[in-house]
Parts: structure tokens; C-alpha cells; sequence
């Protein structure tokens, strides 16, 4: 008897833990995170040259929520979240197929959607803690004159939440196309900067057709923030708790089909 079949088998939570704490260990040391991190801290720098730019203009800045809400939280989801979530969305399977490992994770006794799974949920967590990291740095950075006063704190949170939803829902969306294309980044970039970036201002029931859409939904109001007229333009919100669970419904429903196609599929493994 060999020792892969005389030893225990896994629960399939247990192989989705054992999946995400190998690719947890093996993500945090690879050179992409350690690029990835850097970008992500691009709002750091944005924030650090606004401060900078009042410096030598010798005064203050009038409204540091203001910026914080138009410039910073519209760089994060319009684009930083986008082009991340969609090169770690995507590698959950593609990294696997182009490098010629699929066949030892297939091989292996854990079910493949477990793979998915756990690979999914480790890229979900460097992408959260990178993202919102540089978010929190940024907002220290711009309100660095009042952090004391804790008013703009739940702001703060509730951009936070907002981006994580989107990493939850774009990173599985992102996991499906992966499973489905091997040219699922350029497919990505098309969905990322064509239908989300413009059908999201469509007037009427169009823009619901958009992850954007129930993202900028929960947003806080103009009233609390000072800003987001970029992001709220033409917006119809959808009620925010139906947004919340919209988007965990989609991001199920990715998953889901995802770990399906990757079960059945018979994938090809280049011999170049």
C-alpha cells in the first residue's frame, strides 16, 4: 500500500486549509507579492504629494476628506483593485496551466475544487491586507492635523468594507475567467476598463448589469464625505443591504462555477 492512499484523507475543509496555507507561505516570499505590495502602496505616494505640494504652496489642505474621497478612493476602485484583483484572480488556474504544475496539484488526494478554494481565499487575503493597508496609510497621511478627532474614522471603515467586497466579488469573477480562457487577462482588462468603466454611468436598470455598480452603492454619502461626485455620477443605488448581499451572491455563484469548470475541464498543458 502507498503512503498517499494509507494516509488519511482530508475533510474538504481540511484541504482547503492545507491548499491555502501552502500557497499563503509560498505567495508571501515570491518576488509578484513583494511587486504588488509596492503598487498597492501607490496611494501612500498620492497622499504624500498632496502634503507635500501644501508644503510649498504654505498653507493647509481645506478639505483632506474631500481628496481622500475623490482622489485616493477613486484611483483604489476605478482602478488599482481592478488591475490587481484581476493578475491574482486570473493565476488562481492560469499560473497552474502556463507553468506546467497542474498536474501535480490534479494528482494529488484533495478535491480540485479545494484548489481552487484554497488558492482563492489566500490571493483574497494578500490583496486585502495590501489594499487596505495602503487606504489606511493614505488616509493617516492626509489627515495627519485631526487624527484625533475620530470623526472621519467611519468613513475610513466603510470605504474599507468597500473594497474588500470588491476584492471578494472581482477576485472570483476573476477565478472563473482564469478557469475558462487562457486569455483571460486581456479578457479581464476588457471587462475591467471597457463594461465596468462605462457601463457603470449608463442611466437606468444598465448600470445593475455592473459589479461597480453595487459597490459604489454602499459608498458613504456625498454629505458625509464631501466628494465622490466622479463616483456617484448618474449612480441609482440599489438599497445597501441588497447590494451586500448581491455581491456575496456573485461572488458564490463565480466560485462556484469556477471550481466546476476546473473539476470537469480537461485542460492542456502547453509542451512548448
Amino acid at each position: 500500500m502507498s503512503a498517499a492512499s494509507s494516509a488519511p484523507r482530508l475533510s474538504f475543509l481540511q484541504s482547503c486549509g492545507r491548499v491555502f496555507s501552502i500557497f499563503f507561505a509560498f505567495g508571501r516570499r515570491s518576488p509578484r507579492f513583494k511587486l504588488y505590495l509596492v503598487l498597492s502602496q501607490m496611494p501612500v505616494v498620492i497622499a504624500l504629494f498632496a502634503q507635500v505640494n501644501q508644503v510649498f504652496q504654505r498653507q493647509a489642505m481645506q478639505s483632506p476628506m474631500l481628496f481622500f474621497s475623490r482622489g485616493i478612493m477613486s484611483f483604489d476602485l476605478q482602478f488599482l483593485v481592478l488591475l490587481l484583483v484581476l493578475f491574482y484572480g486570473t493565476s488562481v488556474c492560469l499560473e497552474e496551466v502556463e507553468g506546467r504544475t497542474l498536474m501535480y496539484l490534479t494528482t494529488r488526494p484533495v478535491p480540485k475544487a479545494a484548489v481552487i478554494l484554497g488558492k482563492y481565499a489566500a490571493y483574497v487575503l494578500f490583496l486585502a491586507v495590501m489594499i487596505n493597508v495602503g487606504v489606511i496609510l493614505a488616509f493617516l497621511v492626509l489627515n495627519i492635523r485631526s487624527l484625533g478627532t475620530g470623526a472621519a474614522y467611519p468613513v475610513l471603515f466603510q470605504f474599507m468594507g468597500v473594497l474588500t467586497l470588491a476584492i471578494l466579488a472581482y477576485t472570483a469573477f476573476f477565478t472563473l475567467l482564469g478557469t475558462l480562457s487562457k486569455r483571460a487577462l486581456a479578457l479581464g482588462l476588457m471587462f475591467s476598463f471597457g463594461w465596468e468603466a462605462v457601463v457603470q454611468y449608463f442611466p437606468g436598470a444598465t448600470q445593475r448589469f455592473t459589479i461597480a455598480h453595487y459597490l459604489k452603492s454602499l459608498l458613504p454619502s456625498q454629505s458625509t464625505t464631501g466628494g465622490l461626485s466622479f463616483l456617484t455620477y448618474r449612480l441609482e443605488p440599489t438599497a445597501p443591504l441588497l447590494a451586500v448581499a448581491v455581491l456575496l451572491l456573485l461572488t458564490v455563484v463565480f466560485l462556484t462555477a469556477a471550481c466546476l469548470v476546473f473539476t470537469h475541464k480537461d485542460f492542456i498543458l502547453s509542451t512548448d
